[in-house]
Parts: structure tokens; C-alpha cells; sequence
């Protein structure tokens, strides 16, 4: 039998990081889909001279690797003054990683609606909000969700990153467990299942949408 010295007050020292780690997925998809789905229908409609300097900012954010971009920020709000937590900065950050590529997901989203079936909704009298909601956004939508599942995940564990700048998330707590219980594997393994546990709905959830539009063509 196993012997260890893992205990429920550890255990549930986890679960509280993990809420941490959810709590800052869901802040971080809710900014990041509405300024992804801005940034992103612009890239479609603007002209070349204002696309160009968005989707250059867009770049900058998606090649940066998200710690330094964590770093950084956490930095800087003291340099300038900004009384914010490490944890807003975490939820601000990674909302707008997360909006550089849920951008790319839109645009594409959009660009796969072929270009005949939206002169043929122009052409029935529908005006250009009218295509958007009807036409455009739903059919996209199809094409973007498996992705933007993708991205949920993604985010979920970049969260990680954030200990760097000393929030307790779920990585974080089982790295202080680790240290006083000199358990790592077992206690790894258990960060990993909390994981796991946290991801799965999500990934089962994108599934079944995906195969009920299928059944549904």
C-alpha cells in the first residue's frame, strides 16, 4: 500500500490554485473572444493601410512568448504607477495573447464563407449587418469553433505562467506541496489529474457541437 504524506488540506490547497487557474481562463477567453472577434472582423473589412498596423500589433503578441509578456507588464504598471494586482495583469495579458489568436480564428472563419453565397445574400436585399448575422457569422462559426475549443485549452495551460509573478495557481500550489512533502511525482500526478479533470468537459463539449452540426447538414 502506498504510503504518503499527502493530505486532504493539501489536496484542497490545490483545488483552490486550480480555481485560480479557472478563474483566469475565463476572464482571459471572455476579453479575449470579444476583442478577437473585433480584431478580426476588422481585418476583413478594413483597408490595407489600417489592417497592416493591427495585424502588425497582432504579430508582436502572438511571437512574444507569454512569460515575457507577463514579465514585462508586471513590471511596468510600477514604473508608470498603475495600482494593479498581479492577477489583473495576468487576466489583461493573457486576454489580449488570447486575442491575437482568436483574430486569426475569426478571419479565418470568415474568409471560408465563399464570396458567392454573400452576393447572393446582398443581392436578395439583405444589408451588410443582415449578411453578418445571418449568413456570415454562421457559418462561420462551424469552421472556427474546433479551434477556438483548441485555444480554451491552450489558454488553460498557459495560465501557468503566471507564478512567475507570484500568483498561487494550480502549478504553483503543487510546487509549494512539492517542497514540504518531497513528493513530486505523486503530487505532480495529481496536478496533472486536476488538469485533466478541468480540460476534458471542455474538449467532450467542442465534440458534440461539432458532431451535432454535422448530423444536422
Amino acid at each position: 500500500m502506498l504510503e504518503t504524506n499527502l493530505g486532504w488540506n493539501d489536496i484542497l490547497f490545490m483545488l483552490k490554485g486550480a480555481g485560480v487557474t479557472l478563474s483566469i481562463t475565463a476572464w482571459a477567453m471572455l476579453g479575449g473572444t470579444i476583442l478577437g472577434m473585433a480584431f478580426g472582423l476588422a481585418r476583413t473589412t478594413l483597408p490595407w493601410w489600417l489592417n497592416a498596423p493591427l495585424g502588425a500589433v497582432l504579430d508582436v503578441l502572438r511571437s512574444v512568448p507569454l512569460l515575457i509578456q507577463f514579465v514585462l507588464a508586471n513590471s511596468f504598471k510600477s514604473i508608470i504607477g498603475v495600482n494593479a494586482s498581479a492577477f489583473t495583469v495576468a487576466c489583461v495579458m493573457l486576454s489580449l495573447y488570447t486575442a491575437s489568436y482568436c483574430s486569426e480564428i475569426v478571419r479565418g472563419g470568415i474568409l471560408a464563407v465563399p464570396a458567392t453565397t454573400r452576393r447572393a445574400a446582398r443581392s436578395l436585399g439583405m444589408t451588410y449587418r443582415q449578411d453578418l448575422a445571418h449568413i456570415v457569422f454562421p457559418m462561420a462559426l462551424r469552421v472556427a469553433l474546433p479551434n477556438w475549443i483548441g485555444l480554451v485549452l491552450s489558454v488553460m495551460k498557459d495560465t501557468a505562467l503566471v507564478l512567475w509573478i507570484g500568483i498561487v495557481e494550480l502549478l504553483r500550489a503543487s510546487q509549494i506541496v512539492v517542497t514540504r512533502l518531497q513528493e513530486p511525482l505523486l503530487v505532480l500526478s495529481v496536478a496533472g489529474l486536476i488538469y485533466f479533470l478541468m480540460s476534458f468537459p471542455v474538449a467532450r463539449l467542442g465534440a458534440r457541437l461539432e458532431k451535432r452540426w454535422h448530423e444536422n447538414d
